[in-house]
């Protein structure tokens, strides 16, 4: 019986053990969030952890405020533009990359995911100078251009493993039966891969409204953003507000991931239907 006991307590522990540490490490990476999130409700006067006491007029004082109204109205315009450029450019690009020979196809692939790849400091850098000389440093358009190469990557991706899923048989089919190559695309191809296409515009909306390092370096003074805001109002002041923008900022990623999560698990329940039936 002794034996037996020991047994199933060694296979408890088992069980518990990676599962003990896993939450840990969790814990680790998510308290300074759950710090920030904390202090926001704090109806202290500094940043100070824990709060004497709670409330919410770190929240009243962001939307009172025009000073932090102003760059997140910009920063929500310049995601929106950017999420639509991004996501037809995109779009069109993993078209033609799944259409080429697979060696040309690599090259182009990897010239197009670059900026993923390469340093953010280095394709600020670049940007800086290629739009100082056109007069775009300090502008919206600037922030857009800017933020649209950076998202055009997440499109491709999620778009070309939307494509992999898809029998190229079916635009074929299309094809023969007398479909215009237009006709076939927004008949037959698009609705395959709207969660694909749903799932890139959230990451380059994420992309766009999260983005600080360009942002330093083509903001200027015209065209400040909220990520630019904050990091400012971490070096010049220590303000609370912070927090509670940090807060929101923190929900509303939390949300749009949960969102393009869920759209990529409905994408592959959907292939997975398709290849079944």
């Amino acid at each position: 019986m002794t034996t037996a006991r020991a047994l199933a307590v060694r296979a408890m522990a088992a069980r518990l053990l990676p599962a003990g540490i896993v939450g840990l490490i969790l814990l680790f990476l998510a308290f300074p969030i759950l710090v920030v999130v904390v202090v926001s409700f704090s109806s202290a006067t500094y940043l100070t952890f824990p709060p004497p006491a709670f409330g919410l007029r770190w929240y009243e004082a962001y939307f009172s405020s025009a000073d932090w109204l102003r760059p997140t109205w910009l920063s929500l315009w310049v995601a929106a533009a950017t999420v639509v450029l991004a996501t037809l450019l995109g779009t069109v690009a993993a078209l033609g990359i799944t259409r080429l020979p697979r060696t040309l196809r690599v090259l182009v692939a990897g010239l197009v995911l670059s900026p993923l790849i390469v340093p953010g400091i280095v394709v600020a850098i670049g940007i800086y100078y290629a739009f100082a000389h056109y007069g775009l440093v300090g502008t919206p358009i600037g922030l857009i251009i800017a933020h649209t190469c950076l998202a055009v990557p997440f499109v491709v991706t999620s778009v070309t493993a939307s494509l992999s899923g898809i029998d190229p048989r079916l635009e074929q089919a299309a094809l023969s039966l007398g479909a215009t190559p237009r006709a076939t695309f927004f008949q037959v191809a698009l609705p395959l891969i709207r969660p694909g296409v749903l799932v890139g515009a959230l990451f380059a909306f994420i992309t766009s409204f999260d983005e600080l390092i360009v942002a330093l370096f083509i903001s200027g003074s015209g065209a400040v953003t909220l990520p630019r805001r904050m990091w400012d109002d971490l070096r010049f002041q220590i303000d609370p507000t912070i927090a509670a923008v940090s807060t929101l900022t923190i929900v509303l990623t939390v949300a749009l991931m949960w969102g393009a999560h869920a759209l990529r698990r409905h994408a592959e329940k959907q292939v997975a239907r398709g290849r079944s039936g």
